[in-house]
């Protein structure tokens, strides 16, 4: 082993012994021009998760056609939820909080010996840039949460292949933990039910229906053998259980759907514009897999779901927002942190 004294001039400095946490989440774009949309969006659709068709057809169409034209529309919808005082996304603002609550909550124990970051899958800041900056901190050894309570292919999976892609860039790689999904978790599903009651009784009117709408995946890849419609299922089902509501009160729906092919079912849409032709005219809707409120969210279920929804003859839409950085979610994802830096770092 070389020492202090005999090492070379030039030997880096590589101090050890450090753990890093890190939240990772799905990504944002770092602005709502066309160019920052398109990179974006060209990161996300090319990932094979996400896009699984062969690339000599799916890469022409991307560049080609859905790259010319998809960055305005999504730069519409970005900018109609832009944080604009941090100039950032709302999914940016509460990643970092987040990670800055878990932080807080860990460090009476851990002192410094425990670094808590934040990445994203897309965008930045990246992945790689901050498993780089966790190295050079003295980290040794890393635990990645990716904030998925429901696993799937092209949310958890991906997020979990980028860490791996980044460690095979490395000559001297850090030890790592990967979280597992915490669908049934009762803790999670607990604060899933408080959101439910506490929402409603703010309200001034009884919502018939509770839509608990999950980002959809095609069909085939349930088949294929991806837990997440089951996952999504089981969470519908237990926050129902703990609600003490009889079936059929919750719907499971999917939403953001792509392309042609079929997805899960049912789709949002399609249940937003039916509903009030079935005498359903008030509900409120609640999306379980993001723990963090976005596009996906604020602007696909509460503008543009709440407008199809009255459009439709509906009279009443609420949307119940995620768990964000609310401070009970904060110490749920802290204990999370704990059991998963079992034995590198000891909080009893």
């Amino acid at each position: 082993m070389t020492d202090m004294a005999t090492r070379p001039a030039d030997h880096p400095n590589a101090p050890r012994g450090r753990v890093g946490l890190v939240l990772l989440n799905l990504g944002t774009p770092d602005a709502t021009d066309y160019w920052s949309m398109r990179r974006y969006l060209n990161e996300f659709l090319s990932d094979r998760r996400v896009i699984d068709y062969p690339r000599l057809l799916w890469q022409p169409l991307l560049q080609l056609v859905i790259l010319s034209k998809r960055p305005f529309s999504s730069g519409e919808a970005y900018r109609s939820i832009w944080n604009d005082e941090r100039d950032e996304s709302p999914l940016r603002t509460v990643t970092r909080s987040q990670a800055e609550k878990v932080a807080a909550r860990l460090a009476g124990v851990a002192g410094d010996r425990l670094v808590v970051d934040w990445a994203m899958r897309y965008g930045n800041p990246s992945t790689q840039s901050v498993i780089d900056r966790l190295v050079r901190q003295g980290c040794d050894r890393l635990v990645m949460m990716a904030l998925y309570p429901q696993y799937a292919a092209p949310t958890t999976a991906t997020a979990y292949d980028k860490v791996f892609e980044t460690l095979q860039r490395m000559n001297w790689q850090p030890a790592v933990r990967t979280m597992a999904p915490y669908h049934d978790d009762p803790r999670y599903v607990g604060l899933l039910a408080t959101s439910i009651e506490t929402h409603l009784a703010a309200l001034d009117h009884e919502p018939e229906r509770i839509l608990m709408s999950y980002h959809g995946v095609p069909k085939r890849y349930l088949i294929e053998g991806d837990p997440y419609h089951c996952m999504c299922r089981k969470t519908s089902r237990l926050v129902e259980e703990r609600l003490g509501w009889p079936s059929g009160r919750i719907m499971t729906v999917f939403q953001s759907r792509f392309g042609s092919e079929e997805w899960l079912r049912p789709y949002l849409d399609e249940t937003l514009e039916s509903l009030p032709g079935e005498g359903i005219r008030r509900i409120a809707v609640i999306s379980p897999a993001f723990v963090t409120d976005c596009v996906e969210t604020l602007e696909e279920i509460d503008q543009e779901g709440r407008e199809a929804f009255l459009h439709a003859g509906g009279e009443a839409f609420s949307y119940i927002p995620c768990l964000n950085d609310r401070e009970d979610h904060m110490d749920f994802l802290a204990e999370l942190a704990r059991r998963e830096l079992a034995g590198w770092i000891d909080f009893s």
